[in-house]
């Protein structure tokens, strides 16, 4: 996931601001599948081999994983891009089918491993992963040639991947504050706790992330909507959170009455430990919504810098609260976390309110 994040090159923002600005679809999404095809396999090759050097007795050197995970991140690549191509399209709905397709999937191969093999190797679980990304990334692909008669026929053409990377590469690092502390974090814990701390907390991170989702796709909405029409960039902003809120709420509701139960699917000591974490990490949607309406706005209006700035502070201090508790356990881990969100929510809430008071001046 960290690969799949890292190869985007902003590629996505990149398309939402060309076709918002009136440019031709196909010559941009073009150039865009085939710098994140590229970047996909080329980090993904690069992890691979500096995991095999740095970690050898915990590195896989199966064929069938090396493959998996090759394929797993190009196809995780293209399907970040596919969302926000669809997004700027105005076809965002597609999206539900296209996941719902991808994850029955997967979990269908996993489930079926499970019941044929009563457990399995990683790069068997790998496979299962990745089938899931590719049959999203096919349905993408069709939904993009059906409801807007896109034919893919990538180009590394400099004059068609510059412009793409020069403006991507900058919202790019904006992107990055937001999704970097979650995917480093796991990492962080094996590393520098144990890996049973990342062990207990993966799980609970990954349904809320259930939740955090909705306010992560509506900001892609807000920010399409503001490049499309900045005269309505208030009013979108405001509708934007207010769903992020309805939708994003209902599932951290579900997922704070229905923590111990969910877990207990990995097994009672996952119930018993992270329960508690995965009802606080639910809790940040308020927060988390709020600081995904203010990056769409700063997308949006150009003002990636400040928010770039603002974001890798928070990031770099949601870490470092996280790892400060992890002696404690996933729930005060979780606690901690909630209370750095929610502060810097709260100041970049304030900020927002600014910015969209001057925008709202500008207009009249």
């Amino acid at each position: 996931m960290i690969c799949t994040q890292l190869a985007v090159l902003g590629a996505g923002s990149a398309v939402i601001l060309s076709v918002g600005r009136g440019e031709p679809p196909a010559r941009v999404l073009d150039a865009a599948f085939a710098i994140v095809g590229v970047a996909g396999t080329v980090l993904a090759l690069g992890y691979l081999v500096l995991h095999s050097a740095v970690a050898p007795d915990t590195a896989s050197a199966s064929v069938l994983f090396w493959l998996t995970f090759l394929v797993a991140a190009v196809t995780g690549t293209l399907v970040i891009v596919l969302d926000q191509a669809l997004v700027a399209l105005g076809r965002g709905s597609s999206a539900s089918l296209r996941y719902a397709l991808g994850g029955g999937v997967a979990l269908g191969a996993a489930a079926l491993v499970a019941w044929q093999a009563h457990g399995a190797s990683a790069d068997v679980l790998m496979a299962c992963w990745t089938l899931g990304t590719t049959v999203a990334c096919v349905v993408g692909a069709v939904q993009l040639r059906r409801l807007v008669g896109y034919r893919p026929r990538p180009s590394l053409r400099s004059s068609r991947g510059r412009p793409v990377l020069a403006v991507g590469i900058p919202y790019q690092l904006l992107t990055l504050t937001e999704r970097a502390p979650g995917l480093v974090l796991p990492l962080l814990l094996a590393h520098m706790v144990a890996p049973e701390a990342a062990a207990y907390w993966y799980p609970a991170w990954m349904m809320a992330w259930a939740a955090y989702s909705a306010p992560m796709l509506m900001g892609i909405v807000q920010f399409s909507e503001g490049v499309r029409d900045p005269g309505r960039l208030v009013s979108t902003t405001w509708a934007s959170l207010r769903w992020s809120l309805a939708v994003g709420g209902l599932a951290a509701a579900v997922l704070v009455l229905l923590a111990h139960p969910l877990l207990s699917l990995l097994g009672e000591r996952y119930a018993d430990t992270s329960a508690g974490a995965l009802r606080w990490l639910a809790a940040g949607l308020v927060p988390y919504a709020v600081l995904q309406a203010y990056n769409a706005v700063c997308r949006a209006r150009g003002a990636y810098v400040e928010a770039i700035v603002v974001g890798a502070t928070l990031g770099v201090a949601l870490c470092a609260s996280a790892l400060w508790a992890a002696d404690r356990g996933p729930s005060d881990m979780a606690l901690a976390w909630l209370v750095v969100l929610s502060i810097g929510a709260a100041a970049v809430g304030l900020r927002l309110v600014v910015v969209l008071r001057r925008v709202k001046q500008d207009a009249r």
